[in-house]
């Protein structure tokens, strides 16, 4: 483990380094290709860093954050375009943005605010979700259950942390990472507007957009919107392989892609439905809510779980708990011996 978070805090470090070096390079390079030429390789190095990362949680965290995100933030930026594009940001700045998934809430946005109280019952929630695993008679299926509660809480409760921070350090307010994806009403309602939010923002400019374009001058702007969501699904598949070897260097079997591929297909039959339909007929939100939130889940247990089990991800995750849990005590002993 202290192995382990030496590596973290190096890689973290040529993160910063590589970053700091694509802010002070825009000062000298315009954007376009002459700035898209000098970041590539800062692209293809965040590539490779989580390589140097073994645990579950850190090479999972550290992928997510600097080889997608980071990078895909740093390609618009050679574009003029993105959160990095703007030329008034400090150094301070542009690193929090670029290797954290925050956004600044822009001043027409609405503030989304949550009780106070929220946090901490997830956080206990989550603890509780953590005790499940000590019972061996849990069924296959609700052990299934326990996986999607602890990945999607775990997600929430390092992202919430992660904001905190950037807020305390920058004194801004930020958009939110999560809505309540649980109450979701269909997949247009999961994907777009509650579920792990920073990745919708980013893959819209840099996948959706570019589609779009395109695509409405050979097939027309109606088709090309269709053509454009499903591009992003692919992305996201393929972006979640490429996470999914760095947790268990494995050889891909494309379960993973073929998840999105499916949620993809199954939200544009969806957008499709909708326009026929004009709003003329919706479904109740109690019949809406629970067939969207099974669906996802469902599909979860058959394709997204697969993969992760097979590299044993539920098992080292629990060891990794657990290790930091022998940590802290450890720690808590040794400051409680001192005075």
């Amino acid at each position: 483990m202290e192995s382990e978070l030496h590596n973290f805090i190096k890689v973290w470090i040529q993160a910063i380094i590589l970053l700091s070096y694509s802010y002070l390079i825009a000062k000298f390079v315009g954007t376009g290709i002459p700035r898209l030429l000098a970041i590539l390789p800062v692209v293809a190095i965040f590539l490779t860093l989580p390589l140097h990362l073994r645990t579950v949680h850190l090479s999972g965290t550290f992928a997510f954050f600097i080889a997608w995100l980071a990078n895909f933030k740093l390609l618009l930026f050679a574009f003029g375009k993105g959160p990095l594009s703007d030329p008034s940001l400090s150094l301070k700045r542009f690193l929090a943005l670029s290797s954290f998934p925050i956004q600044i809430q822009q001043p027409k946005s609405q503030p989304h605010h949550k009780p106070p109280f929220i946090f901490p019952v997830k956080a206990l929630l989550f603890a509780g979700v953590l005790k499940l695993y000590e019972y061996d008679y849990i069924h296959p299926k609700g052990l299934l259950l326990v996986y999607c509660l602890n990945i999607y809480l775990c997600l929430e409760m390092v992202l919430a942390m992660v904001a905190a921070l950037a807020r305390t350090l920058l004194g801004i307010h930020l958009e939110p990472q999560f809505n309540e994806p649980y109450l979701s009403s269909s997949l247009q309602d999961f994907w777009g507007r509650r579920w792990n939010l920073m990745v919708t923002k980013i893959l819209r400019p840099t996948v959706y957009e570019p589609t779009v374009y395109v695509a409405s001058r050979l097939i027309g702007r109606k088709w090309a919107s269709f053509l454009g969501v499903f591009a992003t699904f692919v992305v996201s598949g393929l972006y979640h392989e490429i996470i999914f070897y760095y947790l268990g260097r494995v050889k891909p079997t494309w379960e993973i892609t073929c998840y999105f591929l499916l949620h993809g297909f199954c939200l544009l039959l969806e957008i499709f439905i909708k326009k026929k339909l004009g709003g003329k007929f919706r479904l109740p939100r109690l019949i809406s809510g629970p067939l969207t939130v099974g669906f996802v889940m469902v599909t979860t247990f058959w394709l997204f779980f697969p993969p992760l089990l097979r590299c044993n991800g539920d098992k080292r995750a629990l060891q990794e708990y657990a290790a930091v849990a022998t940590f802290v005590k450890d720690v808590s002993r040794s400051l409680i011996g001192k005075n």
